[in-house]
């Protein structure tokens, strides 16, 4: 006799369940490459807590190309081997496709990173209705994260400094993708409190160390007076840097250097007096995605309510004097967290629950 039940076969000819059988399946499309620092860490990371929590869950990287994303996408809703639940990022803005591709595969989304823009919602209208297995999303405190780099610039170059005009240059991800816009409505916000500081230009330099560097040679001879330059992660970090020594100054001292993402050669760097501001962590939002999923698959199926929408206080300063800590850390696949404490609500004594509810565009 053969039963099924939430999609795990249950022989009970056997008289016992197969091992692993019911384990939550989890497909996730990371848009990122597995050379790349950051999402190799993120893919660590999440892969570690899956195996923690009990999900099964295979990862599939796309090279930031929108095509494979989307063929990745379609084999994984439309073939015979479907996960429970998918969980894809908005960064290439392959949401709503994502969503169209979904509609009666009977497998649920969750979004991480990127969640959809304004104009995206506004054709989609109520994802709750349209597209009842779209479950939510979660996101890091990237406002806060682009904030907090600013501010600890210009306040670092102001105490070197006193009196001297603080001349900033900013290079920002992309003009769509909403982590960039995030990060980039934290460094206006730090701009408003410090009205003294001018932002000669911010350009978009992709997220790539090539392309900022480039842009930063060019940026750097118009603006010979720039002492504070901003960037929304570290491969663009990287690249300015190269373009500080090329003019023969010393980025971390001549010309003060902040980013995001605490990568090992970040971290490093920062250590090494290269890097002034670091702020990281946010490569753990995908674990903090299956603790999501976990709590929302133990559930009794009738009782089980949309995850929503929720974003995590994953961002922290590193400090300099912290950087030895933190590239120990980075070697272990868990980073020192282990995810089941926070599962069903709970966190660790004297620990606070890192979720907080957020809006459909945070």
């Amino acid at each position: 006799m053969i039963k099924f039940f939430n999609g795990c076969l249950l022989l009970l000819v056997w008289g016992m369940w197969s091992s692993g059988a019911c384990a939550a399946s989890v497909v996730f499309l990371n848009p990122g490459s597995a050379p790349d620092p950051y999402w190799s860490s993120y893919s660590r990371f999440m892969q570690t807590a899956a195996d923690r929590l009990g999900m099964r869950l295979k990862i599939h990287y796309t090279n930031r190309d929108t095509r494979a994303l989307l063929t990745l996408a379609r084999q994984t809703l439309s073939g015979p081997e479907r996960p429970d639940y998918l969980v894809f990022s908005n960064e290439l803005n392959v949401a709503p496709e994502i969503l169209r591709l979904s509609v009666g595969s009977g497998v649920r989304l969750l979004a991480v990173n990127n969640t959809f823009t304004a104009d995206q919602l506004g054709i989609l209208g109520d994802l709750a209705v349209r597209y009842p297995d779209f479950l939510g999303s979660l996101v890091a405190n990237d406002e806060e994260g682009g904030y907090r780099v600013a501010r600890q610039l210009i306040e670092a170059q102001s105490l070197a400094a006193p009196g001297k005009p603080v001349e900033m240059l900013a290079f920002s991800g992309t003009n769509s993708t909403p982590v960039s816009l995030q990060r980039e409505r934290g460094l206006y916000r730090a701009l408003a409190e410090y009205p003294h500081v001018r932002l000669r230009q911010i350009v978009l330099g992709g997220w790539r160390r090539d392309r900022a560097h480039e842009q930063a040679q060019v940026l750097l001879k118009r603006y010979p007076g720039t002492n504070v330059i901003w960037t929304a992660s570290d491969q663009m970090a990287f690249g300015v840097m190269d373009a500080i020594r090329e003019t023969g100054q010393q980025p971390g001292k001549d010309v003060l250097l902040g980013t995001i993402n605490d990568s090992t050669a970040a971290l490093q760097a920062q250590r090494d007096g290269l890097l002034n501001v670091v702020v990281g962590g946010h490569f753990t939002l995908g674990g903090w995605a299956l603790v999501l999923l976990h709590d929302y698959d133990e559930a009794e199926p009738s009782a089980r309510q949309r995850i929503g929408n929720w974003r995590v206080s994953a961002m922290q300063v590193r400090e300099r004097k912290d950087a030895a800590f933190y590239i120990q850390a980075n070697q272990r696949d868990d980073y020192d967290i282990d995810v089941r404490q926070f599962t069903e609500g709970r966190s660790p004594a004297g620990v606070g629950y890192p979720f907080v509810k957020a809006g459909p565009r945070d």
